[in-house]
């Protein structure tokens, strides 16, 4: 084996460790920083709404939950483009929790929870706060990790929202695949598309194509799967 063959198989073992250990090592950087995040929202909240906003403790807690699952997935995607693993700052996290707050009412909650929803990605564990943010509201999902998978769990079941990443090997549009060949099964379920782009142009084309929208904030996502499951 020559030194150029070397350096291509150095790239690959590189590029497999990339894929492998790093879903692994984010998951228990966030996991060890679940309690003190928790902590901090906590605190934030009881300085920020002691004047009463959270009328009772169900909702108090269930809005330091979400906020906290919410604040571990900003972590996990900033955590992609730095060095260190940081708290979200003061002002994000208030931010968070003042949208959270202000989404979770009774009524909300009511008719939200027992909803069902289909998330669709290849890595499932990139996705695990933003889960546990939307689980927070009573929402059931199902995990698929192929467009096949899904067309074939949505050809069989009802889920009230699906959710789903844009590129999934070999296919780089495979969130669009998914959503034209549901449109083709006459398959009217909100679609929201998670990826790592929400330029203009992006979210334009997403609508063009059918979906009730698209984003790669976690907070926005919230948001979208939220609206989308009141307008049911």
């Amino acid at each position: 084996m020559d030194f150029n063959q070397w350096v291509k198989l150095l790239a690959l073992f590189i590029s497999f460790l990339q894929v492998v250990i790093w879903p692994l090592i984010a998951l228990l950087l966030l996991l060890f920083l679940r309690n003190p995040l928790k902590k901090f929202i906590s605190d934030l909240i009881e300085v920020t709404f002691k004047a009463g906003p959270i009328e009772t403790t169900a909702k108090r807690q269930q809005v330091i939950e979400v906020a906290t699952s919410l604040g571990a997935a900003t972590v996990h995607w900033q955590d992609k483009t730095q060095d260190e693993v940081q708290l979200p700052d003061a002002e994000k996290a208030k931010e968070i929790a003042q949208v959270v707050n202000q989404l979770i009412t009774p009524g909300t909650s009511r008719q939200i929870a027992g909803s069902s929803a289909l998330w669709v990605d290849d890595t499932p564990v990139n996705n695990l706060y933003e889960r546990q943010a939307l689980e927070a509201l009573g929402i059931h999902f199902t995990i698929s990790k192929s467009t096949e998978d899904a067309l074939e769990k949505v050809g069989r079941t009802h889920y009230d929202v699906v959710i789903s990443d844009m590129g999934r090997p070999p296919d780089q549009h495979a969130g669009y695949t998914l959503l034209e060949k549901m449109k083709a099964m006459q398959i009217a379920t909100p679609f929201i598309i998670y990826a790592g782009s929400k330029r203009p142009d992006h979210i334009t084309e997403a609508r063009k194509r059918g979906a009730f929208g698209t984003t790669n904030d976690p907070q926005e996502l919230f948001e979208l799967v939220v609206s989308a499951l009141l307008k049911r």
